[in-house]
């Protein structure tokens, strides 16, 4: 039986993932390294430093500290959300579907707290989760399974009874290595392949969640 909801931030709230793409692009061409929204997609579901560490695996630059790329892919991050960001289409359905069951919900996000506050507090949402789990929060991020464990136990909720929903392959792992049931919503360029077959759901839009893949979901063991 589903206990508590923990929805992913960025895919799943918020569509953010264009304008993090957007973000890394632009900082990372003023160190001369040219990134492509299909090569920022190979990070998707990463935390930023873990990003920027991936990327500096392969670049080795100089001009820049990891930390400086970061600070600035953050401030470029909290002007877009401010002035761009939309929810995702068909979340607001889902978080009333749940709040109608009065269910505890959460937010397990890679994101940097700051960011996951400005943009709940913009969309007048914040004081409908109970537990916000952020990459501030915990030493790993996904796909290890602490951003999910740890929601899970601030919620007071064991992770077998607790609902993830996610969008990205390394946010998929998360929830499952954390033993949580899991519905997906992938980006269309990947919802036709078999990466996320091991979800117990599998949905094209947050739209198209009803009350019969809730029913199902809860009938799992």
């Amino acid at each position: 039986m589903i206990k508590a909801v923990i929805f992913d931030f960025d895919g799943i709230i918020i569509e953010s993932e264009p304008l993090w793409i957007e973000a890394e692009i632009k900082v990372f061409d003023t160190i001369g390294i040219t990134l492509t929204p299909e090569l920022c997609r190979q990070t998707t579901g990463l935390n930023t430093q873990d990003s920027i560490q991936y990327w500096f695996n392969i670049h080795h630059w100089t001009a820049k500290s990891k930390f400086q790329i970061y600070k600035e892919i953050m401030e470029a991050m909290q002007v877009l959300i401010l002035e761009r960001v939309d929810l995702k289409e068909g979340f607001l359905d889902v978080l009333q579907f749940f709040v109608d069951k009065k269910l505890p919900l959460a937010v397990a996000s890679s994101s940097p707290l700051r960011l996951i506050t400005t943009s709940l507090k913009k969309f007048h949402l914040f004081e409908y989760f109970s537990i916000i789990n952020s990459g501030d929060n915990e030493e790993y991020g996904k796909p290890h399974p602490d951003l999910y464990l740890g929601a899970a136990r601030k919620l007071g909720v064991d992770p077998v009874y607790c609902l993830a929903f996610e969008d990205s392959f390394n946010g998929a792992i998360s929830a499952k290595a954390a033993r949580m049931k899991l519905i997906t919503v992938p980006d269309k360029h990947d919802f036709a392949t078999t990466r996320f077959d091991f979800a117990d759901l599998k949905l094209a839009s947050l739209k198209d969640f009803k009350n019969k893949d809730f029913e199902y979901i809860n009938s799992l063991n």
